[in-house]
């Protein structure tokens, strides 16, 4: 494993995967410096610097940011995605859609606005301190 002072590089981190499996409930929201594939279900906004995945079965219901995207299940919110949307032909949105390039498959449901061709931004990912920190500064 890596020491407590060894750092990734952005390089590494975009490579890494986070899987909300299929009987896998997440009531919060979920940001990763990688890439996000859902197969279960997620309360919350979901934001990923690399790459969103949906699988059919999935459901969000929540905001969803990333560099690139493809949603084979249900969205309950809105989509922003700097590079390429896919819509599978299961998928169901919600919501509305931002993004640069959008491919909509037969039989995918959108309903919600749409704007496209913007300016691919960067995408921030907060990382909250560690609760052992806050307990510190309480008790200084």
């Amino acid at each position: 494993m890596f020491s407590k002072g060894e750092k990734k590089s952005a390089e590494e981190l975009s490579q890494t995967s986070n899987i909300i499996g299929k009987e896998t409930v997440l009531e919060g929201s979920i940001e990763s410096a990688g890439n996000i594939r859902i197969e279960g279900k997620v309360f919350g906004n979901a934001k990923a610097k690399a790459k969103f995945v949906m699988g059919n079965d999935a459901y969000v219901d929540g905001n969803v940011v990333a560099r690139s995207g493809e949603v084979g299940g249900n969205i309950r919110g809105n989509i922003e995605i700097s590079e390429l949307l896919i819509l599978k032909p299961t998928a169901v949105i919600n919501g509305d859609i931002l993004t640069n390039q959008l491919v909509v498959e037969p039989g995918a449901t959108f309903n919600g606005g749409c704007k496209m061709g913007h300016l691919a931004k960067d995408i921030v990912i907060t990382i909250p301190e560690s609760r052992a920190t806050e307990r510190k500064i309480k008790r200084a």
